[in-house]
């Protein structure tokens, strides 16, 4: 049966290179692992698929396990929400969610194994959640146990954070914050039962003891090979108010392929849908509408290891990142994704924060003639920050899709101005977790990478590139990959967040956002719809691109002509 009814049953294929960065949701922050975590565990507020997306105003949280939005004190520093009770862990028997499950969940963002990459949006916002993730990383030991975990957990609190009752969660926050909602609506902010506290943050016990609270249930997981999911026998859709359980189930096949190759999988009917892999195809409801001024992504910006000992710690030289801001040719890299994403919306970057978001401004502190670098100035700012014969930098890349040839382009850049660049290949289920990883960054095992970063949410979210993406935090989860640490920049974020008037907030993102350009910690290379068209099986009905999954499909809303 095909067309706008619904069908019930059918397994989903999806085939493609990668894997989730963590299965965990409390370390994961890997948009793609998005699209899983969402089938299996849910938040206070989460967002709704939007078909024909036209502005922000359509992205914005609606209650999940919340009963409705919250109660808010005239202050706005107080936050009182009331949970449902039909809210059930597949577990045997099967329990309701409590208000201290939310709780266990905040604690388990601070563990010092495996932090939240974005731990600054809560701990700059709910009081006592700062102290709370020092105390946690200075009680532990450097390899700490589940068991260690635990009894610090179990025996401390966040004073922002309190339960009357278990249906009843109260936040006090340092400072009002009008995207406090969306902040709870990440799947950082998802409830933890008692059972997490026998394992390590996304250790193999625990991806191999999941416990369900969505439409399925996580039954097999080969890291960067296989992943299969069923359906949650314990979960009614009554429950809740945003997913569905339209499939039997999720296979997901995970290998090294091009994305022709993906996209003849899918056209061959062995697939329904790619994975990690951006097949793309025009369709009638198209969800990039140029337009919508959603807030954009920077796909890809090339990052500066700050903290690399590499080339006498030329990565830490504000001069010699300036030099390579000016040597990158953006138009070429446009080519490139050009012959990749058939329908996807992109031009060059200039700025850390790009089109659509709070804080963006159209300024170019680096200009070239039609963006295609300016070689002459760059080997200028090389020989002043004494380097006139150049270095060797190492860059570490993806080995799938458009990845190497976005690397091998920045290098034949950097090569005009004598910089001589070694390449490092990962796969997708490596990639990420490295770069997330200070130590890699302080023992130079890269200088340069070229990332991509979607917004957390739309509207009002200024700090949703710069507060995770700059702000001090060298803690192994970080979303701050290089490193980079300026005490000016880290005092202009907490003003920036304190402000409430939107015209003050919006300038003082700005200001943020020209200070780190200044300092030129990335280059940003393009601006890149936040979604796209992806390639979609012939059995594929009803599959909504999110931008808040970073363009990928709402996986608990779609079903098949089966």
């Amino acid at each position: 049966m095909s067309g706008d009814r619904p069908t019930y049953g059918g397994i989903l294929r999806m085939y493609g290179p990668g894997s989730m960065d963590h299965v965990d949701p409390a370390s994961s922050y890997y948009m793609l692992s998005g699209q899983i975590i969402r089938l299996f565990t849910r938040q206070l507020f989460t967002y709704l698929p939007v078909a024909r997306l036209r502005d922000w105003t359509q992205v914005t949280p609606v209650p999940d396990i919340a009963l409705a939005m919250p109660t808010i004190s005239a202050d706005q520093l107080t936050y009182t929400i009331h949970l449902r009770r039909d809210a059930l862990w597949a577990t045997n028997p099967p329990r309701p969610v409590t208000a201290r499950d939310f709780i266990r969940g905040f604690k388990r963002m601070c563990n010092p194994v495996l932090r939240a990459g974005a731990i600054h949006y809560y701990t700059s916002t709910i009081r006592g959640m700062a102290a709370y993730c020092d105390d946690y990383a200075a009680a532990v030991s450097d390899t700490p146990t589940a068991a260690e975990l635990a009894e610090f957990q179990n025996s401390h609190e966040i004073a922002g954070i309190t339960a009357p009752d278990d249906h009843t969660l109260i936040f006090q926050l340092t400072r009002p914050a009008l995207d406090f909602i969306h902040i709870l609506s990440m799947m950082f902010a998802s409830p933890a039962p008692v059972e997490y506290d026998a394992y390590l943050p996304d250790s193999a016990e625990f991806r191999r003891n999941t416990i369900s609270l969505g439409p399925y249930r996580l039954t097999r997981y080969d890291h960067g090979r296989y992943l299969r999911m069923e359906r949650n026998p314990v979960w009614r859709r009554d429950s809740d108010p945003v997913r569905h359980q339209y499939l039997d189930g999720v296979e997901i096949t995970m290998e090294k392929a091009t994305p022709e190759q993906v996209g003849a999988v899918i056209r061959a009917g062995a697939a329904d849908l790619s994975w990690a892999s951006p097949v793309t195809e025009y369709y009638a409801d198209n969800p990039t509408d140029p337009g919508n001024n959603l807030g954009y992504a920077l796909n890809p910006y090339l990052v500066f290891n700050t903290v690399s000992p590499n080339a006498g710690g030329a990565m830490g030289k504000v001069a010699v990142r300036q030099a390579i801001s000016y040597a990158v040719n953006k138009a070429a890299l446009v080519d490139i994704f050009d012959k990749l994403s058939v329908g996807t919306v992109m031009w060059p970057a200039h700025s850390a924060i790009p089109p659509g978001n709070y804080g963006y401004e159209n300024v170019d502190l680096y200009p070239s003639h039609e963006d295609r670098g300016n070689p002459d100035r760059a080997r200028q700012l090389l020989a002043e920050a004494g380097y006139p014969e150049g270095m060797t930098l190492t860059m570490v890349h993806r080995h799938v899709d458009a990845n190497p040839e976005v690397a091998q382009s920045i290098a034949a850049d950097l090569a005009e101005i004598g910089i001589t660049v070694r390449f490092v290949e990962m796969d997708h289920s490596r990639y990420y977790p490295f770069l997330r990883d200070p130590a890699n960054a302080r023992a130079g095992g890269w200088d340069i990478s070229a990332p991509a970063w979607t917004p957390d949410w739309f509207g009002n979210n200024g700090r949703a590139f710069l507060q995770p993406m700059f702000q001090t935090n060298e803690v192994r989860g970080t979303g701050n990959y290089g490193c980079y640490s300026n005490p000016e920049v880290d005092r202009m974020i907490d003003a920036a967040l304190s402000a409430t008037d939107p015209t003050a907030a919006h300038q003082a993102w700005h200001a943020v956002d020209l200070q780190v350009m200044r300092d030129a910690v990335i280059v940003p290379i393009l601006v890149h719809a936040p979604t796209i068209p992806h390639l979609r099986g012939a059995r594929v009905r009803n599959a909504i691109a999110m931008p808040t999954i970073d363009r990928w499909f709402d996986l608990s809303n779609l079903w098949l002509d089966v």
